[in-house]
């Protein structure tokens, strides 16, 4: 069973790309969502990071508190490597059990969703990369679109953090152009065939 990474910056439509291989009967998983949902749920993961960063990071409804970690963490290099050594170890371990069950199921591929695909080191463990490719002015009308609580200086600094577009673009194996100029569809149902016939050699 091959394992496909799929990453792009932000606004870049990585998420609709992932439910056209949802339609077409491929599993699925968002690492950055799977990460979340631990934090929150894996008993031994919430001990772990309530030891560390003290009860505060969770809220009263016993939710993780994102806004007060996320403060901590960030503006210290040395709370987020501690941080990434308590989840990255539980979100691999989650998506190695995941991976079995796909397998069992007889999966041909499947895809994996990730936001810093190449900068976590992620695409190392994958068979293969796509990128979600599509003009900076594009991706900034999609997220003003979707989150209208953002400027277009917010999104244009978030941009400006994440790997260039022209290096995912040279790391990555396949490029999905979303540029609302070519069609989607044909590129998805493309990869599908070329997956299914490289599991199957």
């Amino acid at each position: 069973m091959l394992k496909i990474g799929l990453t792009g910056g932000i606004g870049a439509g990585k998420s609709i790309i992932k439910r056209c291989f949802e339609v077409l009967g491929i599993p699925t998983t968002d690492a950055d969502a799977r990460a979340k949902w631990l934090m929150t749920h894996d008993g031994a993961l919430r001990t772990a990071l309530t030891a560390e960063f003290g009860s505060e990071v969770f809220d009263a409804a016993g939710q993780l508190n994102r806004p007060w970690l996320a403060q901590r963490a960030f503006a210290d290099p040395t709370a987020l490597a501690r941080l990434n050594a308590l989840v990255h170890p539980a979100v691999g371990e989650d998506f190695a059990r995941w991976l079995r069950e796909q397998q069992a199921a007889g999966a041909p591929y499947i895809i994996k969703e990730a936001a810093i695909l190449f900068e976590a080191d992620i695409a190392r463990t994958l068979d293969y990369v796509i990128t979600v490719a599509a003009p900076e002015d594009v991706r900034i009308r999609r997220v003003l679109a979707r989150d209208p609580h953002r400027s277009a200086a917010d999104v244009v600094a978030i941009i400006g953090r994440q790997l260039p577009e022209e290096e995912r673009r040279r790391r990555a194996d396949f490029v999905v152009w979303n540029d609302d100029a070519q069609p989607l569809l044909p590129q998805i149902l493309a990869l599908d065939a070329e997956f299914r016939r490289r599991a199957a050699a």
